[in-house]
């Protein structure tokens, strides 16, 4: 055993004190490992192979509908600006319409895009439903137009009498990167929604907020009028 013990030790400093007698049994102990199992080497090579491959057809795949979805939606585009809605939507019998390009290329930056077009043609013809539906599918990294279809879907939620759910929608758009452009404008509309859910109280909070964090803005003079009248039906409603 002691015999066994002197001859690893030796092994040992022989290997450390010469790197040719490492690399030699480093070589040696590769070689063996991969004769050993070839076969499974093969297969982790080729499943590695097989998966860039499949991500690399993927992206190209994406990038080719994004660009087609790009190129449909020129004339769909240009249909919605000149509020041509049925024709922006539906197509007109040559070019795609925002409905089945956001259909046929979700998952596209483009069909995205097709979306919030499509949920705010719907609600310009009084679609809501549909419009809520299209704008809530709709993500962007966009802080403003992202804050936009939150507004907009709002609106939609607002129109069908769902007034709560409405001022959750404007207040969501308010704080999604609050800035003093557009978040007085979201906290007006998510204020009057309160209003006509009876709840003058949150009406009434909502107006303060904009008095107090947007001082400068437009909306300030109508929110002190209007917050007012909203704390005074809030004690008639309480008494």
């Amino acid at each position: 055993m002691a015999k066994e013990t002197v001859q690893k030790h030796s092994e040992f400093e022989e290997l450390v004190e010469n790197p040719d007698a490492l690399a030699e049994r480093l070589t040696t102990g590769s070689e063996d490992f991969v004769k050993k199992n070839k076969t499974k080497l093969l297969g982790v090579f080729a499943a590695i192979a097989a998966i860039i491959v499949a991500g690399f057809l993927y992206y190209n795949h994406r990038t080719t509908q994004n660009q087609e979805a790009h190129e449909a939606m020129f004339q769909a585009v240009y249909y919605f600006e000149a509020d041509s809605l049925n024709k922006a939507l539906n197509g007109d019998g040559q070019y795609d319409g925002l409905l089945s390009i956001a259909d046929e290329y979700s998952g596209t930056e483009a069909g995205n895009l097709a979306k919030f077009y499509a949920g705010v043609a719907l609600l310009k013809q009084g679609n809501f439903a549909e419009a809520q539906s299209h704008l809530e599918d709709f993500k962007s990294d966009d802080y403003l137009m992202q804050a936009r279809a939150y507004s907009l879907t709002g609106d939609a939620l607002s129109e069908q009498g769902n007034y709560k759910e409405a001022a959750d929608l404007y207040n969501k758009a308010a704080n999604h990167n609050s800035n003093p452009y557009f978040s007085p404008q979201y906290l007006m509309k998510a204020a009057v929604a309160y209003e006509a859910a009876n709840d003058f109280q949150a009406a009434a909070n909502t107006y303060d907020k904009i008095i107090k964090d947007f001082v400068t803005s437009a909306e300030v003079t109508d929110a002190k009028k209007f917050k007012a009248r909203a704390e005074a039906m809030s004690g008639a409603a309480a008494n």
